[in-house]
């Protein structure tokens, strides 16, 4: 292996990229001195006048602005695309640079950590395959984001530790059988043979051979952080743990060179392997996280069903104009943000705004893409541009995931502590030689003030710390994505809380059954469930399972005749022979007889933010069903113990009665309601003029907002 890529720094393949693997002439490639690790690195040090003199990032922003491209056209579509190969910065130059040479593409935004790169193109001139198919090729493999990974690094670091734990114990076996007593004290004739002889300069050959494997091999990826990190002259935790590893090594090499037995191969094999453990078992918990991107674009809606003259026809939702009659049937996702012109439906948009209870929607109203028609048929006319809302969310979440993580205090102390360390291991090896002593002695002194200075426990403290703190928390169902967030948390001043799905279950239940008087309550809670057993509404289901509960209640398998299903209004059918039930909103009772007391328990229940439905049979209301979102167990002395030394707010897609009867609990400062993504998340970054702002959500509609925090709880 080489020593480095010329332009990037970082470690090279068996067999690096050389000016001879540039497609061309060969007075083309002559103009590219050195050796690369990626076609990325590669291509882009054409570009540059000297690659060696020029940080990768620095590369890439030249890169960057020599092939600046137009503005994103308004009617431009947008795709992700998942990228496997790139691994730094010249990387994603190269990418973006490759994917806007082709017709049709407007610009292009690579993100190697992500491994991701979002397009914005033309649809008549190109499509998301022809661009993935022109960015595949020369080591990197493009698809759709939906498609599932083909990294192998998790298997090479697996093989990595494999190695260095084999060569470590071999090692370890000399230290505890001869090394450790000589250094204890025991006297050189208790051994079979003496160090110092042929039989134990063999012994310490194979504990420096065994160093060498686990320093060399399992360490390479560690060594590698800290040579880039001194090519960009911004040290972190990895040159702490190398300059601890490496400099332990090179003291006992030169030790054994000059004849000396205490050597301390033993520190670089526990910080190499503890720090990689750590790592691994770091990543590991890591990868169990959901990614936000490929969630979302899996709920992206690919097709529409336009009406026609001659009834319908699917198309790509690319094809979709501002006017196009869409027809959305129940279940399916409305594709893009219209306006409803013909038909009734309750629309279930807890995908985009996290709210749990189905919004009724009729002719004149506008619906949002990606929501889903619980019941009922609409027919929606796109709005113009056919711009979808969760398109919206997906790009507003890629803007805000580069905004970084806030920087491990190991890597603020790095930036300080090794420049001191190695200033002060120069300046014990200048005095000893100007005093007279030999050269290998100042080496092994200055080296000596290395190995005591290098914080060998503050690079194991951390990656084992994270990696422990992350499993105490695992067993708490607590998935920890980041290391640094143990840092954060303890600094946020503000505690920013979605309601659905965080202060509430985020699931419909039902709170309570009203009758008139003379009517039992089973007979109306397991009529009404008969009926609702047929339907696809999300309250239904809280109906029905309230009915198999209730030991009085006329089960749901009773027969229903004569179902019929009013969309976005209610239910009706005829129960085991008896009267015809109808199950609704106030609406389908306009010719009934309502009591006054169900009256005015339907207007408290929906005044209070619940969801109220009648029950009623020939031609009378006889109870009213009420059901709503159940607050979580111990929310109210949570927020309580928040409010303590934080403000908190609360977040709510909901308006009006849902989100007041918020205000007025004790611990929360303040309610914003009526928030969408984008709203949530331009919330969350002006809270964070007050102080670090850590946001708990669930949901889809909450990861741009979870993304733009200091500290992200889902």
């Amino acid at each position: 292996m080489s020593d480095g890529c010329t332009l990037c720094g970082l470690p090279t393949p068996d067999q690096p990229l050389t000016a001879e693997d540039l497609r061309g002439s060969p007075d083309e490639a002559g103009e590219v001195e050195g050796v690369f690790c990626c076609r990325g690195c590669l291509e882009v040090a054409r570009s540059l006048d000297d690659p060696s003199a020029m940080a990768a990032q620095d590369a890439r922003e030249a890169v960057r602005g020599s092939t600046e491209s137009d503005p994103v056209p308004e009617d431009a579509e947008t795709a992700y695309l998942r990228v496997d190969g790139m691994h730094c910065a010249s990387c994603e130059a190269f990418l973006e640079r490759r994917a806007t040479d082709g017709d049709g593409v407007a610009a292009a935004d690579a993100n190697s950590p992500a491994n991701a790169m979002r397009v914005h193109y033309d649809p008549d001139d190109t499509d998301p395959a022809a661009i993935a198919e022109a960015v595949s090729g020369v080591g990197y493999t493009a698809g759709p984001t939906t498609d599932e990974p083909h990294d192998d690094g998790e298997d090479a670091t697996v093989g990595r530790l494999l190695v260095g734990g084999f060569f470590g114990m071999m090692a370890m076996m000399w230290y505890v059988l001869f090394l450790y007593p000589v250094y204890f004290g025991l006297p050189p004739e208790a051994l079979l043979f003496d160090l110092g002889d042929g039989a134990g300069r063999f012994l310490l050959a194979n504990v420096w051979l065994s160093a060498t494997v686990v320093l060399g091999y399992t360490g390479a990826p560690l060594l590698r952080g800290a040579y880039v990190a001194v090519r960009t002259r911004q040290p972190n935790m990895d040159l702490l743990v190398a300059l601890a590893a490496t400099t332990a090594y090179c003291y006992s090499a030169l030790a054994v060179l000059s004849g000396r037995v205490e050597v301390y191969f033993d520190v670089t094999i526990v910080v190499v392997l503890a720090v990689t453990v750590g790592s691994y078992y770091e990543g590991r918990i890591t990868e169990r996280a959901l990614s936000e991107l490929t969630d979302l674009t899996r709920e992206r809606v690919s097709t529409a069903r336009l009406r026609t003259a001659d009834g319908s026809e699917s198309v790509p939702i690319e094809a979709v104009d501002g006017g196009d009659e869409l027809i959305v049937r129940p279940g399916e996702r409305v594709p893009v943000d219209g306006e409803v012109i013909d038909g009734t439906a309750a629309v279930d948009e807890s995908l985009i705004t996290g709210e749990s209870l189905p919004v009724r929607r009729g002719r004149g109203d506008a619906v949002r893409g990606g929501t889903v028609v619980s019941d009922g048929r609409l027919v929606v006319r796109a709005a113009d541009g056919a711009e979808r809302t969760l398109d919206r969310v997906v790009s507003l979440l890629w803007d805000v995931r580069g905004e970084g993580a806030p920087q491990r205090l190991a890597d603020a102390l790095a930036t300080v502590f090794v420049p001191v360390v190695l200033v002060l291991g120069t300046l014990a090896f200048a005095v000893h030689l100007l005093l007279g002593a030999p050269l290998t002695e100042a080496l092994l002194t200055g080296l000596a003030v290395l190995v005591v200075s290098c914080p060998c426990a503050l690079g194991l403290a951390t990656p084992l710390a994270i990696a422990a703190g992350t499993r105490s928390l695992l067993a708490d169902g607590v998935v920890l994505t980041d290391g640094s967030a143990v840092e954060t948390a303890r600094q946020v001043d503000v505690v920013a809380l979605d309601k659905t799905g965080t202060l509430t279950t985020g699931e419909m239940a039902l709170h309570a059954v009203e009758t008139a008087d003379g009517v039992d309550e089973g007979t109306v809670l397991g009529r009404a469930a008969a009926v609702e057993a047929r339907s696809d509404h999300p309250v239904a289901a809280a109906v029905v399972d309230a009915a198999s509960r209730s030991s009085g209640a006329v089960g749901p398998e009773s027969s229903v005749a004569g179902f019929e299903s009013h969309p976005g209004r209610g239910v009706s059918g005829r129960v085991a022979d008896g009267p015809r039930v109808t199950v609704g909103d106030e609406s389908l009772f306009a010719d009934a007889t309502v009591p006054d007391d169900l009256r005015s328990r339907y207007a408290d229940a929906e005044g209070s933010g619940n969801l109220a439905a009648y029950v009623g049979w020939d031609g009378t209301v006889r109870g009213v069903l009420v059901a709503g979102d159940d607050p979580r167990p111990g929310w109210r002395e949570a927020v309580e113990r928040l409010g303590e030394d934080r403000r908190v707010v609360v977040l709510t897609g909901d308006e009006g009665p849902a989100a007041d009867r918020f205000r007025d609990v004790p611990g929360i400062d303040d309610v914003y309601a009526g928030l969408p993504p984008a709203g949530k998340t331009e919330t969350v970054r002006r809270l964070r003029a007050e102080g670090p702002v850590a946001m708990v959500g669930d949901g889809t509609n909450d990861a741009p907002a979870l993304a733009a925090a200091d500290l992200g709880i889902s």
